[in-house]
């Protein structure tokens, strides 16, 4: 391997941060549009009863199709989206909690535990109430007997109805007239407990995983190829590891549960240990294109990003997470300057 080339990291301060953030809203706007309908399913599964209305991933997919079209399949996009806002918090915490770690501690896995916490921590706060109402206009149509609130509906000469205009203006005034200001936090500490373990999980797995791929793999392949296995990989293990506090998480936020004790219990003692697992292979299926993108996307993004003038200077080594690209293993058993 040759070693004698100056290799630099592109570094948070290398970037053009317009270009990041413009090409960064467009990653994250296509991604979310792909893998909304397994996002709006997995809600769906997770609240029902048993399989009162659904009887899988598929069934529901299907039903869905047939009931309600493609855009019964999209109900509450457009509220959701705001949550680009949140994913590009996410993106600046995450590189500035990692800058501000590296001062006390050169180990990428304590690196990337506090990083991605406190990332998800402040996604959270700006996420949790788009998740509300967002959830909310979700479960509209077949699974509306399963949520409080619903939206206005016009009845036409055909007795057939139709979604009114401003559906999501009024869910927000339904909630607020229910539950006040909080109404829009409900599930909060529900989130964090999913979402803050779930960071915590994915990294290491995606270590291990990205590090036991390139034992195995010929050393002809393409070491970023291994990195987008890696991710779904973790991606799926991170998932089946959390699973049982996102449905926790969505009862709480959909049917106005106060109690996350109660909640869970109350699922346990209605649909036994199968319930711990609803819409799991849902949130698989839509964390693996989000996986995918987080580690070969979001690399790119910074490549693309990079201000004009260092781009002669920087040669692009992948760090996500600490794994170099060239070596796909963790920097400290590589010969090259520590990623990140």
């Amino acid at each position: 391997m040759q070693q004698n080339r100056n290799i630099q990291i592109i570094e948070w301060e290398d970037l053009d941060k317009r270009k990041f953030y413009s090409f960064g809203v467009f990653m994250t706007m296509t991604i979310r549009a792909t893998v909304y309908p397994a996002t709006l399913i997995r809600t769906r599964l997770q609240v029902q009863k048993g399989k009162s209305l659904y009887n899988g991933t598929f069934d529901a997919f299907f039903k869905i199709l047939r009931a309600e079209g493609v855009r019964g399949l999209y109900r509450g996009f457009m509220v959701n989206t705001f949550t680009l806002i949140s994913g590009q918090a996410y993106i600046t915490t995450y590189e500035l909690v990692r800058k501000y770690v590296s001062n006390y501690s050169k180990d990428n896995t304590v690196k990337s535990l506090v990083a991605g916490g406190a990332a998800s921590l402040v996604a959270q706060t700006i996420t949790v109430p788009i998740d509300v109402i967002s959830q909310q206009l979700m479960m509209q149509g077949q699974g509306k007997h399963l949520t409080r609130f619903r939206v206005k509906v016009k009845t036409e000469a055909d007795g057939k109805t139709k979604m009114a205009f401003g559906q999501t203006r009024n869910m927000i005034a339904q909630i607020f007239a229910a539950d006040g200001f909080r109404g829009f936090y409900r599930g909060y500490v529900a989130s964090l407990l999913t979402y803050i373990p779930n960071s915590a999980v994915w990294w290491p797995f995606y270590h291990f995983y990205a590090e036991q791929l390139s034992k195995m793999a010929p050393s002809d392949c393409p070491h970023l190829l291994l990195q987008a296995m890696a991710g779904p990989l973790a991606a799926a293990t991170a998932s089946t590891v959390t699973n049982p506090m996102d449905v926790v998480r969505a009862r709480v936020q959909v049917e106005g549960r106060t109690s996350i004790i109660e909640t869970f219990r109350h699922l346990l003692a209605e649909e036994g240990f199968w319930g711990m697992t609803k819409g799991l292979s849902a949130r698989i299926i839509s964390s693996i294109p989000t996986a995918i993108v987080m580690v070969v996307g979001y690399e790119t993004l910074k490549r693309v990003s990079l201000r004009p003038e260092l781009v002669d200077s920087r040669h692009w080594v992948g760090t996500l997470g600490g794994i170099c690209c060239q070596c796909a293993g963790p920097p400290v058993k590589c010969s090259l300057k520590e990623a990140m």
